[in-house]
């Protein structure tokens, strides 16, 4: 490539970069719908869908029944429910967990997330027998999946959780990137706020700044291509005495101005679709 061709080439990425779309609600796939309607997701999980609005998100971002796709930090598994019956006959579900084996009185939180996450992967074979569990922690635990293998990563509200190391989200963005194929898409659902924070209060308080997260994303090699207001929440003040926890389904305050907390409902939330350039 000569230098004038290299110059118009990288002219053209950026100017890609900052066609950013602002993209309406997308329509559920019929075989998404089914997946979210299944017998295997809770009660208590399927409460929440007029919050967390997962087949319009899932389809925002673009997944496929075909696809191989990573889930980071699962939680409970509020989204594997859904991803891992989607993506059972024709694709495959990797699953990015805390290790169970992490030593020590700081290591507890992780182990019994992952037994419980263990205990529910054994719990429906017919559901789960198929999803891959690979040990996720960052800074140093960062082998999502193999290199290059992966159509999508997916995190649903966990980038709060990587900045208390030494810019911990950047490390867990790079590592998507490697386990992305080229063309490969990362999902990104986050807490947000419009006030100007500090790592510090990000930890603390769960919210964070688009920014923040577009920043990392870049650094990584992302480049934004889309943004979607599907978890919007204008209620959502961001200024809670115990951040973001303080809304459902936390409702950290407990039954202190409780139905003042239920009304706001849950967070007011980034939604944001990265991709790994194609070349």
């Amino acid at each position: 490539m000569t230098a004038i061709s290299l110059f118009r080439a990288r002219v053209a990425a950026v100017a890609a970069s900052c066609l950013v779309s602002l993209t309406a609600f997308a329509a559920v796939p019929a075989d998404l719908a089914a997946a979210i309607d299944g017998p295997q997701r809770s009660a208590e999980n399927r409460a929440r869908d007029g919050f967390r609005h997962p087949g319009e998100m899932l389809a925002f971002f673009g997944i496929q029944p075909t696809m191989t796709v990573v889930e980071l930090s699962p939680g409970g598994g509020w989204f594997t429910e859904i991803l891992a019956p989607y993506l059972r006959e024709k694709g495959k579900l990797i699953v990015a967990a805390y290790p169970g084996d992490v030593p020590g009185e700081d290591g507890a939180y992780y182990r019994k997330s992952r037994a419980a996450f263990n205990a529910k992967m054994a719990g429906s074979p017919a559901v789960y027998d198929r999803v891959d569990v690979t040990d996720f922690l960052a800074p140093d635990q960062l082998a999502i999946a193999a290199p290059g293998t992966a159509d999508m990563v997916l995190t649903f509200r966990n980038v709060h959780n990587w900045v208390s190391g030494d810019k911990n989200e950047e490390k867990v963005f790079a590592a998507a990137f490697r386990a992305l194929k080229p063309g490969g898409v990362l999902g990104v659902e986050e807490h947000r706020t419009p006030l100007p924070v500090t790592r510090e209060e990000i930890y603390k308080n769960g919210y964070v700044p688009e920014s923040f997260v577009v920043d990392a994303a870049t650094k990584a090699g992302f480049v934004l291509e889309a943004k979607s207001e599907i978890n919007a929440n204008p209620a959502d003040t961001h200024d809670y005495p115990e951040g973001v926890w303080t809304l459902p389904p936390g409702l950290a305050l407990g039954d202190k101005d409780r139905a003042k907390y239920i009304a706001i409902g849950e967070s007011d939330r980034m939604t944001l679709r990265f991709r790994k350039p194609a070349q």
